[in-house]
């Protein structure tokens, strides 16, 4: 076996599939579940039993990796959120009736459903407005 696959290609091919499985299923446990089952099958189809060790490497790089994308795509649509509440607060907008119209429009757009710190941002829009009409956050974790 090459040593520059081992060190080299599968795990810069990891990587990139980790970020790109992470966008799709949005569940760092889902991406290294399913690079684990088929780095499982490619060590019992094409190499030996001590490739398992590589494996379980290359699982661990995949969840470390999708965790990282995971917590960059949470932060970005919380401070997103964060700013539509203080834009909204500062030019009085609560009431209007196209705030209303665009809840509905981008109820499932706005929904980030990661968790990862909106209760906050959620608490804080329940006690400055009364209600959580502003709240584009959803702390049920990987709803989609």
């Amino acid at each position: 076996m090459d040593t520059l696959l081992i060190f080299f290609a599968f795990p810069l091919a990891v990587i990139i599939i980790s970020v790109i499985l992470e966008k799709i299923l949005r569940s760092p446990i889902a991406v290294a579940a399913l690079i684990f089952a088929i780095f499982i099958i490619v060590t019992f189809a094409a190499f030996d039993v001590t490739f398992l060790i590589e494996t379980l490497a290359y699982t661990i790089l995949a969840f470390i990796t999708a965790a990282i994308v995971h917590f960059l795509k949470c932060r970005r649509r919380c401070e997103n959120d964060v700013y539509n509440l203080l834009s909204n607060l500062l030019n009085n907008n609560s009431n209007d009736e196209d705030d209303n119209e665009n809840d509905e429009n981008n109820g499932d757009e706005n929904d980030n459903g990661c968790g990862c710190g909106c209760a906050a941002v959620e608490r804080l829009i329940n006690n400055t407005t009364g209600n959580s009409k502003f709240s584009n956050c959803n702390t049920n974790r990987y709803r989609r």
